[in-house]
This record gives C-alpha cells, structure tokens and sequence, in this order.
C-alpha cells in the first residue's frame, strides 16, 4: 500500500456517492478486496453495476429489495447488527444492481474482484454457521456467513465478529500476507459498529495492526460506529471492546490465490489458544442468532 494511503477511514472519510465509505481495490492500493456502505432514507432506492466484483448486499439495519438484472430478492434484515444475525444475497460479476429500502436501512457491500460464473442467489440466516470462539476474555462471538466452508463464491471471504463488552478478539495477534505452508496473502478490511450505552451514549472501541520484517505497518486507533481499517499486510489483533460497549466489526478478505483462510499467530502470543482449554466461554454469548432478539 502507498504510504500517503491511510489505514484508517473514519466514518465520513471515504463517500463516493452514495456510499460511505467506498472502498475499491483502487483506492486501497491492492488487487482484490473491498466494501461500499449505503445508507438509504425510506422508500429511497440506488442502482450501481457490479464491474468486475462479486458482492453479498448485508443488511446491517433494516431490510430490503435487491433486484439483479432482471431477478429481485427480499431480505427481512434486522433491527442493528445486535440484534440478529441476518440474511443475505450474494450478486455477481458483470450485472447491474438495485437496493431498494421500504423502511430505510444501512447495508454493507463486502466485495472482491471475481471471475464471473456463479449466480445471484439468496443466503438464509438460518443457514449461517455461528460460531463462539476463544475463551475468557478472549470470548468472541463469529458468524461464518460467507466462508469457503458456509457459502459459494470466487474469492470473497467474509465474516461477522461480536465482542462483549470487556473483550478481546482477533486475538492472538494473526497475519495472513504471505503464500506458503499454513498461510495464504489475504487483503483485509474491518468495518466497525459500536453497541450504545442504556442512554444511548456512543460507545467507542480500539484496533491494532503492526508489522514485521520488511513490512512496516503501525496502527493503535479508537474506533467507532461507522470507522473501517485496513490491512494490507502485518499482524492485526486485538480488537478491543471497551466495558460496558459491545463491538461488532465486519471482516471482508479476498486475495489472488486460492479461496483459503489459512493465518499464522504471531509467536510471541501464540501460547494464548492453549490457554482457552482451561477457561469458559463468556457465558454472555452468544449475543445475537437468527431469532429477533429484544435488547433491554
């Protein structure tokens, strides 16, 4: 990535029309991943072409129409990404696109340059894999909506991650920028949302990112509803959930090789997973499924 280039967009930093923030490989400075966010006011509606991008339209508030060419899906959505796991639609290379949103809503675009082939279709949240991962304080909350394991794609490899209050994840400190055994070169980028407090206080969490031999990167930012980073090379972890503020950050990942997610924990922190076998999971998670769930 060129230097000039930050690591960090804050909410409001990278609109390009509709879409706040829209990241293209282009302005990242890499080959492959992206994501485009749209915030839509009721009944209003955006019609953009997909290019050269695979994408899943993911409802983050509120639901919506996507119509692909000629075909239209409904997504039911949901209220906040603390609230429900949601459904999906992935949509393909080389069409051309429309989110309409009868209520309103924000929906992400997670996005990777693809081969065409594959065909519009839906993703149900019943049939999205949760998983709880870690341990402790290291107790996170993954929802695999479109690994190579869950869903069909390209090259595109996303997920959601909710943290507890207090939490850490993406820890131990992990990397994926290099093609070998164990690993494979993956661009990244982590799109944020933070839970309020009961009086509807914003809350605010913090990113870290640093480098290795011959890959410099330094990253140690707050981060809030709306914020994105991005990662194109370096160990990135821990996210850290501030007490009392939930986190959810969005991962979008794709990358010239084949579909994988293969990482390596940085050694000094790699002890850490061994550690899990000796604690509980969070007894707070899981905190959302694809059952409504009523926040108090």
């Amino acid at each position: 990535m060129n230097k000039s280039r930050s690591n960090v967009l804050r909410r409001g930093d990278g609109v390009a029309g509709p879409f706040d923030p829209a990241v293209t490989p282009e302005s990242a400075g890499w080959g492959y991943s992206g994501l485009r966010v749209l915030e839509l006011g009721i009944g209003q509606r955006v019609s953009f072409p997909t290019g050269d991008d695979e994408m899943i339209v993911l409802p983050l508030s509120g639901g919506c129409d996507v119509t692909c060419d000629d075909e239209r899906l409904t997504l039911t959505g949901r209220r906040s990404v603390f609230t429900r796991v949601t459904d999906f639609a992935y949509v393909p290379p080389g069409t051309s696109v429309t989110v309409r949103a009868g209520n309103g809503g924000r929906f992400a675009l997670p996005s990777a340059r693809a081969r065409p082939g594959l065909p519009f279709r839906y993703g149900p949240a019943e049939q999205v894999p949760v998983e709880l991962r870690g341990a402790g304080q290291a107790s996170r909350q993954v929802n695999n909506f479109c690994t190579p394991e869950s869903f069909e794609a390209d090259r595109l490899i996303a997920v959601e991650v909710l943290t507890p209050g207090g939490n850490w994840s993406s820890w131990p400190p992990h990397k994926h920028d290099e093609e070998g055994e164990g690993e494979n070169a993956l661009e990244e980028i982590y799109y944020f949302e933070v839970g309020g407090s009961p009086a509807g206080t914003a809350g605010s969490g913090f990113q870290r990112v640093y480098g290795h031999p011959g890959r410099p990167i330094d990253v140690c930012a707050e981060v809030r509803s709306g914020d994105t980073v991005l990662i194109p090379h370096g160990w990135h972890g821990p996210s850290m959930a501030a007490p009392g503020y939930d986190l959810y950050y969005l991962n979008v990942m794709a990358g010239a090789g084949e579909r994988r997610w293969l990482f390596s924990d940085d050694p000094a922190h790699a002890w850490v997973r061994s550690s899990w076998s000796r604690q509980e999971v969070d007894e707070r998670l899981p905190l959302t499924s694809a059952r409504e769930r009523r926040r108090p």
